[in-house]
């Protein structure tokens, strides 16, 4: 697998601080690209990143995503040749505290980049990144393993703002962005990711982390909750396989994309942690702690037949080494591992195993 085509291009990615946005930020550096960056101000963990990103060839812009002139001269000052659009609201049960918040940026933030891009006359091959919970649930004791074509929705306020994001990216495809010859344009929903560098509240891994840490016990709140598990390091390489093949080609311009884990790794919350647990030195308690904060859906799984088969794309890293990968990341992150060092050795593992070619 090559990817040469990314050496020297200007890439800029909005929501680059955050865990899959630094992952790709570093990815991308490490290909010998430019990297634009749009975020809001960085915390602490992030600024410790950016420091040692200083002297590589990254821009940094802070300014929130529904800023819509912000954005659309950002994007018209730099003249990207590739954009991957990750700013966003990302926890479910934050959306439930600050439901307008997550409606405007995950929905309006999406549009204000799709609007800009009706201005940009420079060659562009663009991924909209949205999520696996963007499809319509519904009660069923069976996985149901969801494809591009079946219906959107969403009953919390994140599902059904990524929904609604996916629908305003079709929308502004078929109205303006079709007729753009320098314009090629799709979106991808991944499964639940996994990996170093993930800091959020109400996720699985941090959670434990943080636990564990601290020698506490982590508590799960749905342990009997099925989804679709799946290292970063999987989902960036099909974004980035992707965007390769829509700079060069027109043939998928307006679709969309899965990126999900082999069904062997489709797993319930109780598994994950039982199997993060082996990597995991010293105290790894845990406690059901069964009573719900807030609704989410029980079983998500993602069919990703369409990438293996128009991208030649498979995701390589299997559930266990995912989870070893993952323990390893913080754990030398708490020893004071070099962070820019921290991520790179397992980029570099993984294009190995892949074979990939800068």
């Amino acid at each position: 697998m090559n990817f040469s085509n990314f050496k020297n291009k200007k890439i800029l990615i909005t929501g680059h601080t955050g865990f899959k946005g630094l992952w790709l930020s570093i990815y991308l550096l490490n290909l010998g690209a430019k990297v634009i960056g749009i975020s809001l101000k960085p915390n602490i963990f992030q600024k410790k990143v950016l420091k040692q990103l200083k002297n590589k060839r990254i821009k940094n812009y802070f300014f929130n995503i529904q800023n819509y002139s912000k954005v659309k001269k950002t994007i018209l000052q730099n003249q990207p040749d590739y954009i991957f659009h990750l700013a966003a609201q990302p926890i479910v049960s934050l959306s439930f505290v600050i439901p307008l918040e997550t409606w405007k940026t995950n929905l309006i933030g999406t549009g204000n980049v799709l609007e800009s891009l009706k201005f940009l006359k420079k060659k562009c091959a663009v991924v909209v990144v949205t999520s696996d919970k963007c499809y319509e649930t519904k009660k069923n004791k069976k996985i149901i393993f969801f494809k591009e074509t079946d219906a959107l929705g969403g009953n919390d306020p994140y599902s059904a703002s990524k929904a609604s994001a996916e629908i305003i990216f079709k929308s502004y495809y078929k109205s303006f962005l079709e007729k753009k010859k320098n314009i090629s344009i799709v979106s991808v929903r991944a499964g639940n990711i996994i990996g170093g560098g993930d800091w959020s509240r109400d996720r699985i891994i941090p959670d434990c982390v943080r636990s564990w840490v601290k020698k506490k016990s982590v508590n799960l709140r749905n342990p009997n909750s099925i989804r679709p598990w799946q290292h970063i390091l999987d989902a960036l390489n099909g974004y980035l396989l992707l965007a390769k093949n829509i700079s060069k080609s027109k043939n998928f311009n307006g679709q969309s994309f899965n990126f999900g884990p082999e069904r062997n790794s489709i797993k319930t919350v109780k598994e994950l942690c039982d199997v993060f647990k082996i990597y995991w030195p010293g105290n790894t308690k845990i406690k059901i702690k069964l009573k719900k904060q807030f609704s989410e859906t029980k079983t998500l799984a993602l069919n990703v037949e369409k990438a293996k088969k128009k991208l030649k794309w498979k995701p390589v890293l299997k559930f266990n080494k995912s989870l070893n990968l993952t323990a390893d990341w913080y754990q030398n992150y708490y020893k004071k591992f070099n962070i820019i060092d921290n991520y790179l050795s397992q980029i570099k593992y993984f294009q190995k195993l892949c074979k990939i070619k800068k």
